[in-house]
């Protein structure tokens, strides 16, 4: 018998060498009514023998409850204060300009991949979106058998750039569209093709949400997609992988009674307060693919962009506050300290709805024909936070101590599925 490999410390957290393959699992978008629901039917066996043989709890996950937030919290153990991402789309105060935070330059420290990768192991990322590839990746080294690339881009991948070449070819699927359920079933399909081909210590697969912005969990279109996320879990389990299953947000219905979105126009409500030019209304949801969202999400920032003198944070928030659906209005440094945020990457001011309200920039801004024919449903604000944190094997005694004296935040699912199951 092999000794045993020496544990691998990232970010402050010592993680010990996976003894058998880890499966981490993002399913975005997978609020817990999901589960609940589909529990209740008997239609995911799989997860229902992970949460009864192994563990499970609802977790926070990281405030805003968007995707590149929590997929970055989650990959390096640590809270969006440590990492610097805290959103999909920023105000790059220097230029001025609203930008896409993808970029690996702005990811602080190391993830658990790259720390894994570092020490021999042999490490698997794959997103649904290209967006995260990159920042997943972030010191990722694919000439030593790691690989890392997107469903959205699975046909042009390469040995040099992603560590295989032709992923649709790999897979032996077409090329799924941006908007549907296939774009994450090969994400999970991938991570079983390469599970199946040679031994892989850790796989980090991460779906999109693209059926939660447009099903219900009581629609027949939800069910079924996570009925067959949940053959491909078993498929998983069943390969020896420990699974370990967690989202990167929730998913709440934004509309009103007559089906249309439960829209607060922030920037229209304060240009006609102070004047064009005086604020910045930024909506942090906003990325490439937005036709199921239309950049609407529960969790928008404001800078002060006309000057010193003339507009306060506070004469912001006094006008904020009673706006009907905001639910906290918070200045720059008390947005930090209650969401553990970074401070240098943090408007003026930050504005959260509440769980059935949705928060835009100006109406003209915003393209909302991809939701015709749907009710808004989208995420972003604390009511999004909750998210389940599963692990298909059971807790040793100290950590099903630590996970049963405190509410667990999403990023600690590493932590958990390597250091917590029991021999």
């Amino acid at each position: 018998m092999s000794a045993p490999r020496a544990p691998v410390t990232v970010n402050g957290v010592t993680y010990r060498w996976p003894d058998r393959p880890l499966a981490i699992v993002i399913i975005d978008g997978g609020d817990p009514a999901y589960l609940q629901q589909f529990l209740k039917e008997g239609a995911i066996p799989n997860i229902a023998k992970f949460m009864q043989e192994g563990f499970a709890v609802v977790a926070d996950g990281t405030v805003p409850s968007f995707t590149c937030p929590n997929n970055m919290s989650i990959v390096t153990g640590t809270p969006a204060s440590k990492h610097g991402i805290s959103g999909n789309y920023y105000l790059d105060v220097k230029t001025g300009e609203a930008v896409v935070m993808t970029g690996p330059e702005l990811l602080r420290g190391d993830t658990v991949l790259k720390g894994f990768a570092d020490a021999g192991a042999r490490v698997v990322a794959i997103t649904a979106k290209d967006k995260l590839r990159k920042q997943l990746g972030k010191g990722l080294d694919v000439s030593k058998g790691n690989v890392c690339f997107s469903s959205e881009k699975a046909g042009t991948t390469t040995m040099a750039e992603h560590g295989i070449d032709n992923a649709l070819a790999f897979v032996g699927q077409p090329q799924p569209d941006m908007y549907s359920m296939e774009l994450s079933l090969f994400v999970l399909d991938a991570g079983i093709k390469l599970l199946e081909a040679g031994h892989r210590d850790i796989l980090f697969l991460s779906l999109t949400d693209y059926v939660q912005h447009k099903y219900a969990p009581d629609e027949s279109e939800a069910r079924r997609f996570y009925q067959l996320l949940d053959e491909r879990f078993g498929r998983l389990a069943a390969l020896g992988a420990t699974v370990a299953l967690t989202a990167d947000h929730g998913m709440n219905d934004k509309s009103n009674a007559e089906g249309k979105p439960n829209v607060i126009w922030l920037q229209d409500i304060l240009d006609a307060k102070f004047g064009a030019g005086q604020v910045k209304v930024i909506c942090p949801i906003t990325d490439a693919f937005v036709a199921h969202h239309g950049a609407l999400g529960g969790f928008v920032r404001v800078w002060i962009t006309g000057g010193a003198g003339k507009v306060t944070p506070e004469q912001v928030m006094a006008v904020i506050r009673p706006i009907p659906g905001v639910e906290s209005v918070l200045g720059k440094l008390e947005a930090c300290r209650v969401h553990d945020l970074p401070e240098d990457r943090e408007a003026d001011v930050v504005i959260i709805s509440t769980h059935d309200v949705c928060i835009g920039a100006s109406e003209r801004d915003h393209d909302l024909k991809g939701l015709e024919g749907h009710r808004l449903r989208t995420h972003g604000g604390v009511s999004e936070a909750k998210v389940p944190f599963i692990v298909n094997r059971p807790m040793n005694p100290d950590y099903r101590l630590k996970g049963g004296s405190r509410v667990l935040k999403s990023y600690q699912l590493f932590e958990f599925a390597l250091n917590g199951p029991a021999a």
